[in-house]
């Protein structure tokens, strides 16, 4: 029988997603035995994490507490007229590492799911539509992860968007197979897609 303290925070653990039982008590092994500092901090950062964190109300990507709008808007050298549409906020940090794109972003919060219950009503789409005539957008580029979800929900973005504007240009991002993964080891997406932008050699 563990110590009531420590089964707490295995508990605690275990429910942020990925962490099985076994990696929860390993990592609460581990702060336990570490330096009471590091479990401190640990602490510490995440009590003022829903204070120093909220989501920007235009494009809903995070932004710091004192921040009115995300940087990656209302700085005047990204291009207004084109929105990169992805799911959750971290993927915005994906393609800014590219240092290939200077548009803005939008994230819907999700992707359309029935089985999680997610309807397209509880994504950010309303206020994507909002900001074409707003910013006088030309182009959005769907970034929906390559899932079944993902999919689903480029097809009804794709839909509505054509709805709203027929002069809008709706892109999506290329996708196949990625370097070293045989074709016996490749999801049905992923080689459907690939098939779908097969390149001249």
């Amino acid at each position: 029988m563990l110590p009531e303290a420590l089964e707490n925070v295995i508990e605690a653990l275990g429910h942020l997603p990925g962490v099985g039982p076994r990696t929860a008590e390993r990592y609460a092994y581990y702060l336990f035995k570490s330096n009471s500092n590091v479990a401190k901090n640990i602490a510490s950062t995440l009590e003022v994490l829903h204070d120093k964190v909220k989501l920007c109300p235009v494009t809903f990507a995070l932004i710091n507490e004192n921040e009115d709008v995300s940087p990656l808007y209302s700085d005047n050298s990204r291009d207004k007229s084109t929105i990169l549409v992805v799911e959750e906020p971290l993927d915005i940090y994906a393609i800014e590492q590219t240092r290939a794109y200077k548009g803005t972003y939008h994230v819907l919060g999700g992707a359309v799911s029935p089985i999680d219950g997610i309807t397209p009503d509880q994504l950010h789409i309303k206020e994507l539509i909002d900001r074409i005539d707003k910013d006088d957008v030309k182009e959005i580029i769907v970034a929906t992860n390559p899932s079944i979800e993902g999919e689903s929900t480029a097809l009804l973005l794709e839909k509505m968007l054509h709805e709203k504007s027929d002069a809008l240009k709706i892109t999506r991002l290329a996708r196949g197979l990625p370097l070293g993964v045989d074709l016996s080891y490749a999801d049905q997406i992923t080689l459907s897609a690939a098939l779908e932008n097969r390149t001249n050699l």
